[in-house]
């Protein structure tokens, strides 16, 4: 029976929708005045020019300009670092004043002395720290035979991303402690596996070394130098003795000083932070000795200060950074290096280069490095909330590409930019919006090139329809200055109409204002950018009617006038924005929007405001209704995936007592400040979260479909449903039976799952290997310094007083193998 009922429904829910939708179209043209600001636009369109935006072209010249000002700061770090160095030749060197341990010690102080000195028991669970290492890397345990910690990794290097590093330190974790250490066969194999690898031209092709971490050593162990290390002496070995007693230190000592590397006794943790950096110095002794002043610009990373006073819009950041050598002629053998010279860039400041109005509604710039890994991207999220606190993400700063741009499934976008190529590509791709409750389909074209002088690429994302094409005015200064000045109007204060961070006069100034006094000559050293202000007096001109429709409006309404209009407003492309209000200030239902405390709404620089996104892909003349929601509705869904996710992490119950001496905890955790931030937070052990990976569901509206019906069934009866489009606008009416009641069947929730990578069965354990064992590109750094033959390679390390007992941890490193005991 309600099968042969639905059409008649259909045409009443039809007849209510068009009702309703006629209704609805009345009231928003009235109080948006929507069809006047189109006869205005329809009125100089005449006068109108179009011009095509060339993708490639605007990257190429972004690029350029960021290229200018990053070599500003590194002629900066240059003349700084010229200045040191002659400063320390001729002056007579004070030892108080060693800039490399004091930088380093207060860098990784606050890691060390979190650890507690315990002694070490035969047998005992190691549970390791794992040391997060250059990749690429690869642990083995030793005693009397060599383990592999991970038997996927059996005799490859891994490449020490964040999922390998958690990998390995839940692995460590929970090795054991047994027997006595032979250390020629752990030796034997790391060779082994650092000449097949070099062999293969992977990795970096340069420094290869091997770290031996152990409480003694005493078989023969000089004939495996000999089969695979000497005379060339290609992988640096340095060791690292934990323990007091002295029985086994000329051994340990010998094998590095034997193989270019450097000894290191740790007996306390004062030990670890004194002595664990000294192989930083061995590896830098060819450099040093050549005066290579190799340029080092830095992941993007967090400054602390700004972060503690939140000043979040320069939150991320790069560094230039050069070393700075001794000079001196009766040290140049031993290679010293002085310190590190280094000036910050704020990547928002980078940024500004590539201003929005030139990208569109949906276009966008970014910035990744050599190693894939993003600098800058509006899709990057670098904080997470915990409680009411926002912190830095573990992993902030080491994003991937293809964990933002996810639908480049063949890497072709990120292999070419790491190789730092010039060109271009399309992808059509699903953008969420709205934190994720809704989803735009676009169709991006990609241009992107390299950034001269660094290991940095640009990209420049323009989408079809709304980036490549730019609406070109004619309008005087005097009619347009005239139209900036009604009360109803503001420009985006991100944006960049005119530099006022530079001279104190203009620091106070907004940049209405400033565009203001450019246009009247005030401040007749103010520099703007012409282009963009001449579309906002384009805008201006044919806006300015809009105040006088909606001030006649206001003040002509009535009591019995329709109720809960409470503002109008309206945006361009050059970011000028008008609105009115309808009610007292007092009345409004959102005192947040279209202020700075409601982000979303208005123009930023990394976005336009989700309303002006979300309409720009909606016919012209229809309106988009968006009503805050908890529960999904839709005809559609698809599936989205979030890679800088944070979940909640599953609670381990471990013992308190730490196995193994602390020096190796402090030496590991030492070793780890040199390569990765340690976060200085702490959390409580009920809400800790990690980083994850997450899929979600996402409605999605489809316009094509107009109208629609069905039967839920639902057990013992049926639920009629009627779907009906309401005209010019994103709205649908659906109109349900009351009756059956369907209560007992669970919502479909846009809440997000953890993708959780677990494999079971011997295939699936075979997908997990290979998916662990794939290695990601990476563009080697350009130069290298791995050996000179003025090298003094007898400075190897001080005297000895160490420890007997087992051999613990390997640890072969640079393009690195590493073995744990």
């Amino acid at each position: 029976t309600s099968v042969i009922q639905l059409p008649v429904v259909q045409l009443e829910v039809k007849s209510w929708a068009d009702a309703f939708g006629g209704d609805l179209y009345y009231i928003v043209t009235k109080y948006s005045g929507s069809l006047l600001l189109q006869k205005k636009y329809k009125d100089v369109e005449p006068t109108l020019k179009i011009k095509e935006v060339d993708g490639l072209e605007l990257v190429k010249k972004f690029s350029e300009e960021m290229q200018s000002m990053l070599g500003r700061k590194v002629e900066a770090v240059e003349r700084l670092v010229e200045a040191a160095e002659d400063a320390d030749l001729y002056h007579e060197f004070n030892s108080s004043l060693d800039v490399s341990h004091t930088f380093i010690a207060s860098v990784c102080s606050k890691f060390l002395h979190t650890q507690k000195h315990r002694s070490r028991k035969k047998g005992r669970k190691i549970p390791f720290l794992l040391v997060t290492l250059p990749p690429p890397f690869l642990p083995l345990q030793y005693n009397d035979y060599v383990h592999y910690v991970e038997s996927c990794f059996k005799g490859i290097l891994v490449q020490a991303d964040r999922d390998n590093r958690e990998h390995f330190k839940q692995l460590v974790d929970e090795l054991q402690a047994k027997g006595v250490g032979t250390v020629n066969k752990a030796l034997t194999e790391s060779f082994r596996i650092l000449r097949e690898f070099r062999n293969a031209g992977q990795g970096g092709l340069c420094n290869q070394a091997i770290m031996l971490i152990t409480d003694g050593a005493m078989e023969d162990y000089e004939y495996v130098f000999e089969k695979f290390n000497w005379p060339d002496r290609k992988v640096r070995v340095f060791t690292y003795l934990i323990g007091r007693e002295v029985s086994f230190a000329q051994n340990v000592k010998w094998i590095a000083c034997n193989n270019k590397g450097y000894y290191t006794q740790i007996s306390t943790l004062a030990d670890v932070q004194e002595n664990v950096m000294e192989y930083l110095h061995v590896l830098s002794r060819p450099m040093v000795i050549n005066h290579d002043h190799d340029i080092i610009w830095t992941e993007a990373y967090m400054d602390s200060a700004l972060f503690a006073s939140q000043a979040q819009s320069l939150l991320l950041m790069t560094t230039v950074a050069m070393p700075v050598f001794s000079k001196k002629n009766e040290t140049r053998s031993h290679g010293i290096l002085l310190g590190v010279v280094g000036s910050d860039v704020p990547l928002r400041e980078l940024l500004k280069l590539a201003p929005r109005y030139k990208l569109g509604v949906h276009g966008y710039a970014f910035l990744n490095t050599n190693n894939g890994y993003i600098l800058s991207h509006p899709d990057l999220r670098p904080l997470y909330k915990e409680g009411k606190k926002l912190k830095p993400k573990p992993n902030y700063n080491s994003v991937d590409l293809s964990e933002v741009e996810w639908e480049d499934v063949d890497e072709t976008l990120r292999t070419a930019m790491i190789n730092g190529e010039t060109g271009d590509l399309s992808m059509d791709v699903k953008v969420p919006v709205d934190k994720g409750k809704r989803v735009l389909f676009l169709t991006n074209d990609y241009f992107f090139t390299d950034i001269s002088g660094t290991p940095f690429s640009l990209g420049v994302v323009l989408s079809r329809g709304h980036g490549e094409y730019i609406l070109l005015g004619d309008t005087s200064v005097e009619e347009g200055l005239h139209d900036l000045l009604q009360p109803d109007l503001t420009l985006a204060n991100e944006w960049i109409y005119c530099i006022t961070d530079i001279d104190p006069d203009h620091r106070k100034l907004n940049q209405l204002e400033a565009v203001i006094r450019f246009l009247t000559g005030e401040e007749a050293d103010l520099e703007c950018d012409e282009e963009l202000v001449q579309e906002v007096l384009f805008d201006a001109v044919v806006t300015a009617p809009m105040e006088a429709y909606w001030t006649t409006l206001a003040l002509n309404l009535s009591d019995e006038a329709e109720g809960g209009v409470d503002m109008a407003f309206m945006g361009t492309r050059a970011g000028l924005m008008r609105s009115a209000l309808y009610v007292g200030t007092e009345k409004l239902s959102n005192r947040k929007f279209l202020t700075r405390e409601d982000k979303e709404s208005i123009f930023t620089m990394d976005h336009f405001p989700l309303w002006y996104r979300r309409a720009a892909e909606h016919p012209p003349g229809s309106f988009i209704y968006s009503i805050p929601f908890e529960d999904p509705s839709g005809n559609s869904a698809v599936k989205m995936y979030d890679y800088q996710a944070m979940c909640k992490m599953p609670h381990h119950h471990h013992s308190g007592a730490r196995p193994l001496l602390s020096p190796v905890y402090a030496l590991l955790g030492a070793l780890k400040c040199l390569f990765f931030p340690i976060s200085a937070h702490k959390h409580k052990k009920h809400d800790m979260l990690q980083p994850c990976d997450t899929e979600y569901p996402v409605f999605v509206y489809e316009p094509a479909i107009k109208e629609t019906n069905g039967i839920i069934e639902c057990g013992d009866c049926q639920k009629m449903f009627v779907v009906q489009q309401i005209t010019n606008s994103n709205l649908l009416l659906l109109v349900v039976d009351a009756v059956c009641d369907c209560s007992n069947f669970p919502p479909v929730l846009l809440q997000p799952k953890e993708v959780k990578y677990i494999f079971c069965t011997a295939h699936n354990a075979s997908v997990k290997c290979d998916r662990m064992r794939s290695q990601k590109l990476r563009r080697r750094p350009d130069t290298c310094h791995a050996f000179h033959p003025e090298e003094n390679a007898q400075d190897c390390g001080g005297a000895a007083e160490i420890s007997a007992s087992l051999a613990l941890l390997f640890l072969p490193l640079g393009t690195t193998a590493v073995l744990l005991r």
